[in-house]
């Protein structure tokens, strides 16, 4: 069994994942122009974190999904710096959430880097 913390943790990264099929348009309007394929990164993105999500459960394959889920992480980084930079990537969240952004972004990196 898993401390509760994990659970809670893996539980994000499914629901998180989902939303990427529920609200597209979301993740579409504040990803960076010079990334491509938006729409099929974000699908792509919202499976992967499903997938990873789902490994963080299970014994067999903590270890992948918490290294993918890391990755992940350290990749969608430029995303939370575009938003603060660019008004129309900014979802007209306050400056002040943005900011906040970047460092909880760390403190999730941290996190799973726990279950590594």
């Amino acid at each position: 069994m898993f401390p509760w913390h994990q659970y809670v943790l893996a539980l994000l990264f499914i629901l998180g994942g989902a939303n990427h099929f529920r609200i597209p348009k979301i993740y579409k309007k504040i990803m960076p122009s010079y990334i491509p394929a938006h729409s099929s990164l974000v699908l792509a993105t919202g499976i992967l974190e499903m997938i990873f999500g789902l490994m963080l459960i299970t014994q067999e394959s903590q270890h992948i999904g918490a290294i993918g889920i890391l990755v992940l992480l350290i990749l969608f980084i430029p995303i939370h710096v575009h938003m603060l930079i660019h008004k129309e990537a900014s979802l007209k969240l306050p400056r002040w959430v943005l900011i906040l952004r970047i460092p909880l972004q760390l403190l999730l990196i941290y996190w799973v880097y726990l279950y590594v």
